[in-house]
């Protein structure tokens, strides 16, 4: 008889319009061979606060790819994306607490794992880089601030369509997160998961002395935590998954 092979099964809920996370979280996954990241889309399309834009962000939708992702009995399911960013957190904390009802899997998000980590770092002053509208940009840091985290410099672009934000080059977001920079934050958080910012966190890092978490490589962190998996085995993707532990 075959020995039973041991698989953490990952599922990641995804923007239908994004075409960052799945190649860049399968990337983070290459050091970690029992796990692997399965992908379920829901409509999204654009980033803003009109009724329209928020009505992407409806739970019905949303469980209804968390249902399909339990076909494949992930263990953990996570929301990859960072509405709960303008929404607020209980937005996120609703929508797991409904996901592991109706799946009955472990569940997570981009935004929540953030939160965890910036408590276990201890993080109250933010430098934060997104690519979005400038009201989105101010309901985030209103949010924040609410949570007792203060951005003390920001930048963004003044993007709506989801999709664009994949084409955002890296001296761009590298020019963005040396602006924050020099506000000489506790840490530096690109809040987007449609932002090819994870490859380039350890040069940014390097950089400018700071810990940069990037949303991507923060529900993936979370993820493996929560399928007993040490994070301190990948090694190549900065200092969140060697140092927040």
């Amino acid at each position: 008889m075959e020995p039973v092979i041991t698989r953490a099964l990952l599922g990641m809920l995804t923007p239908s319009s994004n075409t960052v996370l799945e190649p860049v979280t399968t990337a983070l996954l290459a050091e970690v061979a029992e796990a692997s990241a399965h992908f379920g889309r829901f409509a999204v399309t654009e980033i803003a606060l009109s009724t329209q834009a928020l009505a992407q962000f409806a739970p019905a939708e949303i469980l209804a790819a968390a249902r399909l992702l339990a076909h494949a009995r992930c263990q953990v399911i996570a929301w990859n994306g960072t509405s709960a960013g303008w929404l607020g957190l209980d937005r996120d904390r609703q929508l797991c607490a409904a996901i592991s009802a109706e799946t009955g899997a472990m569940a997570c998000t981009s935004v929540l794992a953030l939160d965890e980590i910036f408590a276990r770092t201890g993080t109250r002053r933010l430098g934060l880089v997104t690519p979005y509208r400038h009201d989105v940009q101010q309901a985030i840091i209103a949010n924040y601030r609410k949570s007792g985290i203060d951005c003390v410099a920001e930048r963004h672009l003044e993007i709506q369509d989801n999709f664009s934000f994949s084409e955002v080059g890296p001296e761009t977001l590298r020019a963005m997160t040396a602006d924050v920079a020099a506000a000489r934050p506790d840490a530096i958080v690109v809040l987007c998961t449609n932002l090819r910012a994870a490859p380039l966190v350890p040069a940014l890092e390097a950089e400018f002395g700071l810990p940069v978490y990037d949303s991507i490589a923060a529900v993936v962190w979370k993820a493996l935590r929560l399928a007993g998996i040490d994070t301190r085995r990948i090694h190549r993707w900065g200092r969140l998954f060697q140092e927040v532990t």
